[in-house]
């Protein structure tokens, strides 16, 4: 090795850099309505994550890909190709999940319905909000990435209506939860790289 980095002028860290690039992270953010509240908490998600230096973390908006129901055309729409391929250059994923009805949104759904094999021995975490913290909506998302073969972990920051927003529309985290977010993002980073090996 010394004598090919002689030779090619790398040095053992640019070779490390090279052969082991930084994962990429995508910050789901699963909510499309008027007025939501899920960029607040994804920005602050990556706020926290951007701290490590241990991945390359970016926001991924669903809105923004302005996905059709799915089985309701022919699935030709620039999003549905654009959401697929932004998925698969993703190594895992935080899901920013808030509680409808019991369940995760609609939207989040339909998004997770649009891809197969882009989700496919990735890892995921999930960052909750509800009445209850969102758990029923975040225990609904795991059987869903059962499916899709995504590995989600088990430390769960689950965040209240009631304590951490204010008025319900303005988002003021307790500190408590900064806690829950790292050991979050150690197990997603870690099992991440894990399954990168395998893809």
């Amino acid at each position: 090795m010394g004598f090919l980095n002689k030779l090619f002028g790398n040095s053992p860290k640019e070779e490390e850099t090279m052969t082991n690039p930084k994962l990429k992270i995508g910050i789901i953010l699963g909510s499309t309505r008027q007025g939501r509240v899920s960029p607040q908490v994804g920005e602050w998600v990556k706020g926290i994550a951007d701290q490590r230096g241990d991945a390359d973390y970016e926001i991924v908006d669903i809105a923004d890909f302005n996905l059709p129901f799915l089985g309701t055309t022919d699935g030709t729409e620039p999003g549905v190709a654009a959401w697929n391929q932004k998925l698969a250059s993703l190594d895992g994923f935080v899901f920013v999940v808030q509680e409808y009805n019991h369940s995760i949104t609609g939207a989040l759904k339909n998004a997770l319905d649009f891809a197969r094999e882009a989700w496919n021995d990735k890892a995921a975490g999930i960052v909750s909000y509800g009445s209850t913290g969102g758990a029923r909506a975040a225990e609904h998302l795991r059987g869903i990435l059962g499916e899709l073969k995504v590995a989600d972990v088990r430390t769960h920051p689950t965040l209240s209506l009631f304590t951490d927003f204010e008025n319900g529309s303005v988002f003021k985290p307790a500190d408590l939860h900064q806690t829950n977010m790292k050991a979050m993002l150690d197990e997603v980073i870690a099992w991440s790289g894990a399954l990168k090996t395998i893809r």
